[in-house]
This record gives structure tokens, C-alpha cells and sequence, in this order.
């Protein structure tokens, strides 16, 4: 990402507008306001004004925005003019799911190495993905210079998994467990609970309906 200091809620944002934006893009639609940009996307046109004027003059006032020109934009700042390499560790059913879809179908990341416990996958391809062993994970990681690690591996093993991750290199981490994990601050773990989200979400179509 170009090296701008901006508030953590637009960066959150931004993977989504990339998205719409490539949407567009396929579907050669040249230029798009901010009001239908705003309705696409589900925020408000002055939170999308405001998330993009940090980045300097993106658009222009009655006009809106060269949808090639800030796709452009977005793929350098998202570092989506270069493929990123990923590794996952677990090959469980989440683990299996997410092997099979693969990232670099819908965007410039893949995953490129796969570390699991059991003998009947390690040293196998599985869709296209070369299986280690997870005792190997710091050394492969070092060795591939992937920086990027997703984890679907039990609660109990997670913690001590990371921290070889972290001695292997790795400098993002995707927790798909139910524990917090304790890193160094130069790391950052994106936390992704889908029973947390799920009851969540019932909880607001039972007590929010309507609204």
C-alpha cells in the first residue's frame, strides 16, 4: 500500500470499493457518481467522498469518477498490481473449502503452499496447492518469503502454530479459530469468527427487523 496514513475504518472499506469497481470494469461502464456508487456499495456518498479525498482529486465535482483511473488506483494501494502468496495450515473441512476456492480467481492472491498433520496429505497437491508438513511451516515459509498465513486449525494448537509462522517471516495473520492470538505489534492478526458473525446476525433479524 502506498505509504498514506489514513483511518482504520476507510481501509477497511476499501477491498470492497476495489471489488464494485472491478464489477464495473467487466462490465465496461466507464464512469460512475457517487450517489450510484454509494447505493452499489451500501455507504453513504459523503463517507465514500471523504474515504477517497485522502488519496488527493479522484473525481471530479458533477461528474464523478473514471472508473478505469481509480480501479488503477486501488490496485496499487491494495498491492493488487502483484501477486501475493499465502499459505494455509489445516486441511480440515474450512481448510479443504478454502483450498478449493482459491483467491487468485477473484483477485491477485493465491494460495501457493498448504501445511497440514496428517500422512495421507503431506507431500500431495491438493487443487493445485503443494502440501507440507507443519513441522516444516517456519522453514517454508522463510524459503517461499510468504508473509501472509491463514489458520483453520484447532483452538488448542493455533497459538504455538503462530509463532512459528512469526519466526518464519510472517507478517499478516488470518485466525480462523475462536482464541486470540498473541503477536508481535510489526504483525497483524485479522480475527474471522464465523459462529461470533453468524449469531450476530440473528441476533439482529430477531431484534431489529424492519429497520
Amino acid at each position: 500500500m502506498l505509504d498514506i496514513k489514513i483511518p482504520r475504518a476507510t481501509a477497511k472499506r476499501l477491498p470492497m470499493y476495489y471489488r464494485y469497481l472491478s464489477g464495473l470494469h467487466d462490465a465496461k461502464i466507464k464512469r460512475i457518481s457517487s450517489s450510484t456508487f454509494a447505493e452499489a456499495v451500501q455507504v453513504d456518498s459523503a463517507t465514500i467522498r471523504r474515504d477517497l479525498s485522502y488519496f488527493g482529486a479522484l473525481g471530479k465535482r458533477g461528474y464523478g469518477y473514471e472508473v478505469d483511473n481509480l480501479l488503477d488506483f486501488f490496485k496499487k494501494i491494495l498491492n493488487q498490481d502483484h501477486l501475493t502468496n499465502v499459505a494455509l495450515v489445516g486441511l480440515g473441512n474450512l481448510g479443504q473449502a478454502l483450498l478449493h476456492f482459491n483467491f487468485h480467481k477473484d483477485s491477485n492472491v493465491r494460495i501457493s503452499a498448504a501445511f497440514d498433520i496428517h500422512d495421507d496429505m503431506i507431500n500431495t497437491v491438493q487443487s493445485g496447492v503443494p502440501v507440507y508438513d507443519v513441522k516444516d511451516l517456519q522453514e517454508q515459509l522463510r524459503d517461499q518469503q510468504i508473509e501472509v498465513v491463514i489458520f483453520t486449525v484447532p483452538a488448542t494448537v493455533v497459538q504455538d502454530l503462530c509463532d512459528e509462522a512469526v519466526n518464519g517471516g510472517a507478517k499478516g495473520i488470518m485466525n480462523f479459530t475462536s482464541k486470540r492470538l498473541s503477536v508481535p505489534k510489526n504483525v497483524r492478526v485479522q480475527n474471522v469468527d464465523l459462529t461470533n458473525e453468524l449469531q450476530t446476525l440473528i441476533y439482529f433479524i430477531e431484534h431489529y427487523e424492519g429497520e
